[in-house]
Order: structure tokens, then C-alpha cells, then sequence
């Protein structure tokens, strides 16, 4: 005897091999033995037991579902009930096999009710099924079609309509991205990867762009009309005029220039420096427009070939330090001894014409190194000898001066229609050695003065190798100095605006524009941290692309690098460490040479493999370096 039953949700047949009161032993046609429950039999039949099932599967398949829902009526039956009454006779057990494999099979059509009995669905909850399964259907084959095109690397429209969606916040039950991770699953590619292959990602660059465009401006990097006429073409400020005309030092792209000096001697050979700060605080009024901008944005945002201002060029241009120019500026005088000592301190808000905009590229060439020994015939040489002879022993003031310290190296990227050239220049050469001692000088005797006058400020601190923001006046331990307040950049970082409108009320003797236990201090500084870092995170992550994007450019098919540790290295000329894997194991700073593989713009990734070490080859020390030694921005 064998047995058509159910199991799992379908159908089985088997012959038993024994048999109780609730359950029997079976054996298929492949022979397998198993035991099932009794109640889970629906037909017993003496007929061959091979080809059973696939004979009822096939009629079946001939049964029409709509005239099958026509002839049940509307009460529950039985499956073999209903197969008698649809065949007109008594079903042979395939026939009953058949019906119940087809009513099985229509849930739309048929609802189960319990062993081998149905009931039919009624006609409007059938009719609102069938659409939905038609729709489902045409769905599918929609979806086919497009998975096909993203095979054949072309975007159909509507999925480019989506393509925002797609790349930057993926909605994983959107038709769209099930398209997408289908056909790119059928590829073995990353959605990126096939978006970037379909055309929906013209541009690698625009792609990271964007990405960081979207979590932090939103609505767009343009400033409102109302923030761009907040400051009047005419402004002017009545203030004294500096006896010394100033000059300033900074690379060839910088259109904010904060910073400037000037020199005036004084009797028994004192000389009278001056550190000059553009002044935006007395232009830039608190929960202004122009404020509400600054405090929105936090910090000019820096990227190879483009930035996004914290402050419109409106409101630049006023106070930014151009040649020929007078402006405001917040000052500092320092009275310098021959010995280059300082005798004395004192700041002062006022105006001052700045005579020259000196420019890295155009200057360093007459000084440099090699220069210092004998004037160089440069108009500015011997205020710049001054100027570096003070930093030096400022330097030393802080104990950081160290001679045998192994020279480091900086690089300025420069895009000009899509083609970047990458420069590297000494860090610690004299011009960026003047710019940066003052800068520290400056911002250390300004948070002194603000920590003396009981004035809360802005502070850089560092203990333990932790650098932190701080409002109270704290040892920064990587600088050297018994605080640090960023002061000296107020164009283009919001905590230098708001330190420098603190400085200005101890100089000009005014109440402070944040008291003490300043909410609106506190809540910036926490605001600005956070931006800062994300700021900075985005500007190497778009330094690490167009790093690529030369190896690209020029072709590179071999470079030479350093080994950083363990298979980390970094390479030569660039800014750029990657892991080589397969890298023997090899002492920290060994040269090695590396055959370029793969260069990969959009999963920022680079394969190399290892060719060779090289010898008798001086290792340049251009790795990266502590956060102390990033605390200063010349200009």
C-alpha cells in the first residue's frame, strides 16, 4: 500500500513499511525511510508508486484555477468531494492527487481550512489578489529588464532618477536598490563600482564632494542675500593709524589673509615688532546675520583646488590684509631686545596700510637656508633676518629648539582643470619658522592676557598627549606655553572671532561680549570641535583622492616608499601611506620600491606590490606628524 500525504507545505508520496495507530513507517521511491504522523496521510492507493507524483503534478497543471474557484461555491469541501463533482464520477487517485495539488497551490484562489479542505476566497478579496499579483508580475519583469540594461552598463532613467538615493542614503526596500544590488550581485561589483561603470557617477571627485556637502551644507554652500549685504561696501572705523606699514607671508592661493607684520626701531636699539590681526570682530556683530553664518559654518572649509569660506567675500574683502590697503587690525607690539629678547608687550586695536603681500613661491627663492648668511637682494631680506632670529630664540623661550630635528616636509596641492601638481616645501624653513613663532606668540600672550583679566576665552590644551578645547586658560605641553588661545585666523575660524572679540574688549577696556560662564561660549566650542575635526578629516580624505588621481595622471607605474611599520608605508613625493600586502618583514624606514597595480579614485584605494628594497638611500622624514605640531597655522 502507499500514501499521498503532506509534509513541510507539499506534496509527498511514499509505501508503508509498517503501521500504528497514529503513524506508519515509510519508504520513498528513492528509498529513504522515515516515519510520519498518520493524521498527515491524505490518500492511500495501490497504484505504482514511480511516476505517481509527477503524473498528478502534470494534470495539475491542466486544471484551470478561475473555473475550479467557479465550480466550488461558496462553502468549505473536502478535495476529494470537490474532485468527484468536477470530474462527474468517482476520482481515481491520481485525479484526487491532482485537484489537491491544485487547490494547494492557489492560496489566492482556495484558503485552507484544514486537512484536504478549502474554502474559496471571496470574489473581491480575489479580484484585489489577482491585481496585486499582476502587479507583482509586471514588477518583476520591470525589474528584469533594468537589471539587464545595469548588466549591459546602461542606466535605465528611472533608476538615474534616484540616483541622490542610491550612492548617499541607499533605501534597501526601494525598487530602485533592489534593482541595483541585483544586477550587481550578477556582476561581482560594488553598487559604486556599477553606478560609476552605468555613467551615474560622471565625476569621482564631485561623488566624495558630495558626500561631505550633504551632511554639512545642505542647503548649499552660497551665502543668503541678506548675508552677503550685511556689511556696508563703505565701511570705515574710527581708529588710530600704526606708525609702521605692514607686511604679510603667505601662499600663492590665500585670498583671506589674516596676518601681518611690521618693524619699527626704537632707541638703544629696541625694536618695536608688530603682529597684526585682521580685525572682523568690530565689523561682524554678535547674532547678526553675518555671526548667526560664521557660527553655522565654524571654519573655512580647505580642499585641493576649491574651499567654502566661513565668512562671504563681502565681508572679507573689509578686513582681509591686502596690499595697498589700509584696514582695522587687532595688534600686537613686541619690544625686542638686540639680544632678541623680549623687554616688553602691549596690544592695541587701529588701523594700518599694509605695504606688500609676500607671496611662498615668489620669496622663498631669496630666503631660504642658504640665504640667511648674506643679503639676498630681496627689499624685505633683512626685516625677514630679523624677523626669523626672533623666532628662533622664541623657540627656544618654549624648549623646542632642536637643530638636529630631521627635516620634515609639507605639500601644497594645485588643481587647474582637473590637473593637480603637488609641491613639497620644507616644514621648519625660515618663512614658515618667522610665521609660525609669532603666530604662537601671539596666540600664547593673548590668552594670557584674557586668563589675567578674568576673561573667558577659547583654548587649545594639551596634557598627556591629549589635545583639547578648554574656555579656562591651560598648559598646551606640545607647544610649550602656559596657554594657547586660537586668535590669529578670526577670517576664517569662528573660535578665532569670538577669542578675538574677547581680546578686544580687555584692550579697549569694554565689558566682554561672552561673561563668564558663557552658555553661548561653551555650546561654540562644543559645536566647533566636532565641525573642526570633520573639517579636517574631509581635507585629507580629498588630499588622499588627488594623490591618486596624479599617480593616474602621470602615469606612474613605479614609486618608492618608506616603511611607516609592519606592511604600512609611505610614499615618496605624496602625502599618502597604504598598506602593501605581501611586504616582507622589513625594519622600520626602509626604502623599498613598489609596482603600481591598481589606482582606484572611488573606494579611495591603492594596490601596489613589493618589488625591491632599495639601498644607501637617506630617509626624508615627511610622515605625519603630532597633533601638537598641527596647532599652528601660518596663515
Amino acid at each position: 500500500m502507499n500514501v499521498f500525504y503532506e509534509e513541510d507545505g507539499s506534496f509527498k508520496v511514499a509505501s508503508i513499511m509498517s503501521e500504528a495507530e497514529s503513524s506508519m513507517q515509510i519508504e520513498s521511491v528513492s528509498g529513504k525511510r522515515s516515519k510520519i504522523k498518520a493524521a498527515n496521510v491524505l490518500l492511500r492507493f495501490e497504484a505504482p508508486l514511480s511516476g505517481f507524483l509527477e503524473t498528478a503534478q502534470a494534470e495539475a497543471e491542466k486544471l484551470e484555477l478561475d473555473f475550479l474557484w467557479e465550480c466550488c461555491g461558496e462553502s468549505e469541501f473536502n478535495f476529494e468531494d470537490f474532485a468527484q463533482e468536477y470530474y462527474g464520477k468517482k476520482p481515481t487517485h491520481l485525479e484526487a492527487a491532482a485537484i489537491a495539488i491544485r487547490l494547494h497551490s492557489a492560496p489566492v484562489y482556495f484558503n485552507r481550512k484544514g486537512k484536504g479542505r478549502y474554502k474559496a476566497a471571496p470574489a473581491d478579496i480575489l479580484k484585489a489578489a489577482l491585481a496585486g499579483l499582476e502587479k507583482k508580475r509586471l514588477l518583476a519583469e520591470k525589474m528584469a529588464g533594468y537589471v539587464e540594461q545595469l548588466k549591459a552598463l546602461t542606466m535605465p532613467e528611472e533608476i538615474m532618477q534616484k540616483r541622490d538615493m542610491l550612492i548617499y542614503e541607499p533605501d534597501k526596500n526601494a525598487f530602485e536598490y533592489k534593482v541595483l544590488d541585483t544586477a550587481a550581485g550578477a556582476l561581482h561589483l560594488s553598487h559604486l563600482k556599477l553606478l560609476h561603470a552605468c555613467g551615474a557617477i560622471p565625476s569621482v571627485h564631485d561623488y566624495h564632494l558630495g558626500a561631505f556637502l550633504r551632511e554639512y551644507f545642505a542647503k548649499g554652500t552660497d551665502f543668503t542675500d541678506a548675508q552677503m549685504s550685511a556689511m556696508p561696501a563703505d565701511i570705515s572705523f574710527d581708529l588710530p593709524m600704526a606708525e609702521a606699514e605692514a607686511f604679510s607671508i603667505d601662499d600663492s592661493t590665500t585670498t583671506e589673509i589674516d596676518d601681518a607684520f611690521s618693524m619699527r626701531q626704537l632707541d638703544n636699539g629696541v625694536m618695536c615688532v608688530g603682529i597684526h590681526i585682521a580685525a572682523p570682530a568690530l565689523g561682524v556683530a554678535i547674532d547678526s546675520e553675518l555671526d548667526i553664518a560664521a557660527m553655522h559654518r565654524l571654519s573655512t572649509v580647505y580642499m585641493p583646488g576649491h574651499k567654502i569660506t566661513m565668512l562671504p567675500e563681502s565681508a572679507i574683502r573689509p578686513f582681509s590684509l591686502d596690499a595697498g590697503q589700509i584696514k582695522p587690525v587687532l595688534s600686537m607690539y613686541l619690544h625686542v631686545n638686540p639680544d632678541f629678547t623680549i623687554a616688553q608687550r602691549h596690544s592695541k586695536v587701529e588701523l594700518i596700510k599694509v605695504a606688500e603681500n609676500l607671496r611662498h613661491d615668489t620669496l622663498e627663492p631669496y630666503f631660504n637656508e642658504t640665504t640667511l648668511a648674506a643679503d639676498s637682494g630681496h627689499p624685505y631680506w633683512s626685516k625677514l633676518l630679523f624677523l626669523f632670529n626672533l623666532a628662533e630664540s622664541l623657540e627656544k623661550a618654549r624648549g623646542k629648539y632642536d637643530p638636529t630635528k630631521p627635516p620634515q616636509v609639507d605639500y601644497n596641492f594645485y588643481v587647474n582643470d582637473g590637473k593637480v601638481s603637488i609641491v613639497g616645501r620644507h616644514r621648519g624653513s625660515p618663512m614658515d619658522k618667522l610665521v609660525a613663532e609669532l603666530m604662537i606668540e601671539a596666540n600664547s600672550q593673548w590668552g594670557a592676557l584674557l586668563a589675567s583679566s578674568q576673561v573667558p576665552g577659547l583654548y587649545r590644551a594639551q596634557s598627556g598627549g591629549k589635545v583639547y578645547m578648554t574656555t579656562k586658560a591651560e598648559p598646551h605641553q606640545g607647544l610649550g606655553v602656559a596657554q594657547y588661545s586660537w586668535s590669529t585666523s578670526p577670517l576664517r575660524r569662528a573660535v578665532d572671532l569670538i577669542n578675538q572679540r574677547q581680546i578686544m574688549s580687555v584692550v579697549q577696556n569694554q565689558p566682554p561680549v561672552y561673561p563668564q560662564n558663557s552658555d553661548a561660549l561653551t555650546t561654540h566650542m562644543r559645536n566647533f570641535e566636532l565641525t573642526y575635526k570633520a573639517y579636517s578629516e574631509f581635507q585629507i580624505r580629498m588630499e588622499r583622492y588627488w594623490c591618486l588621481q596624479y599617480l593616474i595622471q602621470e602615469n606612474v607605474q613605479e614609486i618608492h616608499a618608506t616603511v611607516w611599520r609592519e606592511n604600512l608605508v609611505r610614499l615618496d613625493n605624496l602625502p599618502y601611506m597604504t598598506k602593501v600586502y605581501g611586504l616582507p618583514e622589513l625594519k622600520t624606514g626602509t626604502r623599498v620600491s613598489l609596482q603600481v597595480q591598481e589606482v582606484d579614485t572611488l573606494m579611495m584605494d591603492l594596490r601596489t606590490k613589493f618589488i625591491q628594497v632599495l639601498e644607501n638611500e637617506a630617509v626624508v622624514a615627511d610622515v605625519p606628524v603630532a597633533d601638537d605640531e598641527n596647532e599652528v597655522e601660518a596663515a
